[in-house]
């Protein structure tokens, strides 16, 4: 399945002393699996934001590492900055990124938060979507007062933290601990050199919006309501901060904002925002830029809107989505836009020093198959062949929906395209999974087994291998025989240039279903939960005769049309 990617965002208190810093970050980079993203230090704040990403587990271990050694540099007895501060890691927000929630990420927060009392020996507070208590929700009131205020707070019963000793330690401090949306910074270009006319449209978009005036809406004075409170005028976009500024380097004014939850307002939607409200005031947007990186999903989701407002299919590579999300929005204007550098998923993977079989050549696949190496073996090369059928399926679906004359059919096409994509997609993740699991029996039965507790778990271990070993190859066979439904509809209503296609897609489809039955029984000699292997093998052996009988279907079709 596809990895959990969580961030981290701890503040530290020290963005003066680059040696200090240094020594906090490296501990991050200590931790297989979690890549460091950014340290930004503040001289007059003397903080440090820093941002790392990676699968939850390491993430935790690397917060762990990072806020040990800071509570060992730090001394908040002798610090000062501009910014509100109450620890010498501040706080530590968790962020889900992607194939995860926000449900699912609050309690890898409360673990952070227990680890920390248990390992580090500090105390802290849960805050935003981790607070236990509705009044600890909002970070500004549990930091009130500040470090200053600390003593006496914590002798009080409702300032009991939530994690630690709960006492106070004058070298440290406290830490608070949360989970938040994750906030995407953006600005977009304007044809313009005036800063007032950036700050206008910002006004304009931003959530916050503007202050009334009375009579002149520029020079007026500013409207106030019957308590004396300035009255505001919101703007068009939700989870939106924004101002305008000119920006030296480019010889452009921008519109620079902080997307605080993109699941409210996307880049797509605050990028043709921008463009709105920049007509209504004569001015064009020229491009934007991402400052800092953004999820896949968010990208995929900017490309698939404008592929929808050009008619096109949205069952297409996602380099391609990309693309056109990048073109769309001119994320290149002012320096090339480069996915494996901006997005978080790409960035991960291009750091990771572990070689996936899909990211080879054709020829070294096929090489690597062909050697006196035991994996890949059968189930990888079902998940391939499953993978090539779903993407015949898918090919037909895209020349359907873009084939002249049929205009009026695009998202009829797109839909098909897209389960199409989704099945090889899905595939392509199975080819390495496969091997993955034979690896793990494989290390299963590596494992000591001098004592009764050692024999324990190597057979638990082994257990917990082999039921892996088998359900992947079987999710192999659901993929492979999901795909075979867009084959079948491809012949019958696609591109009849292209039914030869479906055809071999099929073909292809249902010799990964049987390739991967094949892997399923041989794994399942070792299993020993029998009504589990039961009621698995009785679904795997109707899904082969399924998709023995589709392709008998599909190729019956695609004769009579050739």
């Amino acid at each position: 399945m596809p990895n959990q990617l969580i961030e981290c965002v701890p503040n530290f208190s020290e963005g003066r002393d680059p040696a200090i810093i240094k020594q906090i970050t490296d501990q991050v980079e200590t931790v297989e699996g979690v890549k460091l993203l950014d340290v930004d230090p503040g001289q007059a704040t003397n903080r440090t934001v820093v941002t790392f990403v990676g699968e939850p587990e390491p993430v935790l271990e690397a917060a762990v590492r990072a806020i040990r050694k800071a509570r060992e540099l730090i001394d908040m007895r002798k610090h000062h900055g501009a910014h509100p501060r109450f620890g010498a890691c501040d706080v530590c927000p968790l962020v889900p990124v992607a194939n995860i929630t926000m449900e699912e990420t609050v309690p890898w927060a409360h673990k952070l938060g227990q680890r920390l009392g248990e390992e580090v020996g500090i105390s802290g507070y849960f805050y935003e979507y981790a607070a236990t208590r509705e009044n600890r929700r909002n970070l500004a009131t549990v930091r009130a007062g500040e470090y200053e205020a600390l003593a006496d707070k914590l002798k009080k019963p409702e300032w009991k933290t939530d994690f630690g000793p709960s006492t106070f330690d004058a070298k440290y401090g406290v830490t608070a601990v949360g989970a938040r949306d994750f906030l995407v910074a953006y600005n977009v270009n304007l044809n313009t050199t005036s800063t007032r006319r950036a700050n206008a449209i910002a006004f304009d978009v931003r959530e916050k919006g503007r202050q009334k005036r009375d009579g002149d809406p520029l020079i007026g004075p500013i409207a106030k309501d019957e308590n004396g409170q300035v009255i505001w005028i919101p703007g068009a976009l939700k989870c939106v901060k924004g101002i305008g500024w000119f920006i030296e380097e480019y010889g452009v004014a921008q519109i620079s904002m902080n997307l605080t939850n993109i699941n409210v307002t996307p880049v797509h939607i605050a990028f043709e925002e921008c463009k709105k409200q920049a007509e209504v005031r004569g001015v064009r947007v020229t491009g934007s830029e991402l400052v800092g990186l953004i999820p896949l999903q968010a990208m995929l989701e900017a490309g698939r809107y404008y592929l929808r407002m050009q008619n096109r299919s949205l069952g297409i590579p996602d380099r391609e989505i990309i693309k056109i999300a990048v073109k769309s929005m001119g994320l290149d204007d002012l320096y090339p836009f480069k996915p494996e550098e901006k997005i978080i998923e790409y960035a991960i993977a291009a750091d990771s020093k572990e070689k996936r079989l899909i990211d080879m050549t054709v020829r070294d696949f096929v090489w690597e198959t062909a050697s006196e190496s035991k994996a890949p073996g059968g189930g990888s090369i079902s998940s391939a062949m499953g993978a090539m059928g779903a993407a015949l399926g898918t090919m037909v679906a895209n020349l359907s929906s873009h084939k002249r004359g049929w205009d009026d059919r695009w998202e009829e096409f797109s839909v098909w395209a897209e389960k199409g994509k989704a099945c090889h997609d899905e595939l392509l993740r199975l080819i390495d999974d496969d091997t993955d699991a034979f690896n793990k029996i494989m290390a299963a039965f590596g494992l000591p087994k001098g004592s009764e507790d050692e024999k324990a778990a190597r057979i638990a271990a082994i257990q917990a291998a082999t039921r892996e070993a088998i359900e992947v190859p079987f999710r192999t066979m659901e993929q492979s025989l999901a795909c075979m439904e867009v084959c079948k509809a491809m012949a019958e209503i696609g591109n009849p240039a292209s039914v030869s296609d479906a055809g071999v897609g099929a073909l292809a489809a249902r010799s990964a279903v049987m390739g991967a039955y094949l892997n399923v029984k041989i794994n399942a000699a070792d299993m020993e939960d029998k009504a589990w292997l039961s009621d698995l093998l009785a679904r795997a052996e109707k899904i082969q005769q399924q998709a023995i009988d589709t392709e008998r279907e599909i190729l019956a079709i695609v004769e009579k049309k050739i």
